[in-house]
């Protein structure tokens, strides 16, 4: 729920900046890593109608950066083949010689007890090997919270009944501090605070996009862009986070094949989803919002859900003017924000 109303307020904004695009610079890219990016860099394409937009994230360069050296091989010695969404991607490997060493690494994952390059901000549930054994791919890091939903959720709740607060909390707080840092014009070294952020090679994704746009490197990088046949379980036009060569003429698919059955069901899902949050965003129609919460696996449909979002449009008010006359509406019958921390950030203007 917290991330759709992420969607619902950055959406916007992006695209006024598109708007700016348009007049100040038609032929330049947009190389966006404002997440929800898969969301983003779609309603990008769907709504401001601008094509030349790749969205990042740092998590393939991670899991290709930390994986190999798990099986004694190094980033060179491996191809790797992504497919999926953003934050909802899985991943398939081969060797020097051609031979596919996905299972090989599922085992050595297994032997280490941990995933190698897992983001910060991801609780290391193991994944249970018979689906990884029918699936025969790697999932995401993101895909704990979907496959390990008790799990995950029971790890989340602890926190935020410790002192260290919800995920949202402990971002704050070192947002806070990082702020107060870069006051300092001598600060000349990266502030350890961003280890904690879950950030990490963001910028060599990011450089190594530009530099393969401007230079035509034609370079193996995962990005968000026009799906093109790459997933035949998801219509051409939409958005999809898979690998791709990158050159002067913008990414080019490189095409993963269907998905096994469970794969592909969850991934249409979550497509569907994603598309009803743009349309919320863009439009402001509750309609598509209520569907969207009813399609997301991690929200229970129904009467509880409906609150949920229904407070949640409340708090974002000031944010959230495509939801003016819904808001109104909902503040007439009386809907409150009912969580105190919620209600503690409203008064502080976050």
């Amino acid at each position: 729920a917290g991330g759709i109303f992420k969607a619902l307020r950055t959406i916007p904004v992006i695209l006024d900046i598109v708007e700016d695009m348009k007049e100040l610079c038609p032929d330049a890219w947009l190389v966006n890593f404002t997440n929800p990016s898969g969301m983003v860099t779609e309603a990008v394409m769907k709504y401001g109608h601008w094509d030349k937009v790749a969205g990042l994230c740092n998590v393939p360069v991670i899991a290709m950066m930390s994986e190999p050296e798990a099986i004694g091989k190094t980033p060179e010695d491996l191809t790797y083949r992504f497919a999926g969404l953003n934050h909802f991607h899985w991943h398939r490997v081969w060797d020097e010689t051609g031979r596919e060493v996905t299972r090989d690494l599922i085992e050595a994952f297994e032997r280490l007890g941990r995933t190698p390059g897992m983001p910060a901000n991801i609780f290391d549930v193991p994944f249970y090997r018979e689906q990884l054994d029918l699936m025969g791919m790697i999932p995401c890091g993101y895909h704990r919270y979907y496959y390990r939903q008790q799990e995950m959720l029971e790890h989340m709740l602890e926190e935020a009944q410790s002192q260290a607060g919800t995920r949202a909390e402990q971002v704050k707080q070192t947002e806070d501090e990082l702020f107060e840092l870069y006051k300092d014009p001598n600060l000349d070294h990266k502030p350890e605070q961003l280890a904690r952020r879950g950030g990490a090679h963001y910028s060599d994704a990011a450089c190594e996009t530009i530099a393969s746009l401007y230079a035509d490197k034609n370079t193996h990088i995962v990005l968000t862009t026009r799906n093109n046949g790459a997933i035949p379980d998801l219509p051409e036009d939409v958005a999809v986070e898979v690998s791709t060569l990158v050159g002067k003429d913008g990414p080019k698919v490189i095409p993963f094949g269907a998905l096994p059955a469970g794969e592909r069901g969850l991934l249409q899902v979550m497509k569907a989803m994603e598309q009803c949050v743009e349309e919320a965003a863009v439009t402001g129609n509750v309609g598509a919002l209520l569907e969207a919460f009813t399609l997301n696996p991690l929200i229970t449909a129904g009467e509880t859900a409906r609150q949920v979002m229904n407070e949640l449009l409340v708090a974002h008010e000031r944010y959230l003017p495509q939801f003016a006359s819904t808001i109104a509406e909902l503040k007439r019958q009386g809907v409150t924000v009912k969580d105190e921390r919620v209600r503690r950030l409203m008064e502080e203007g976050q």
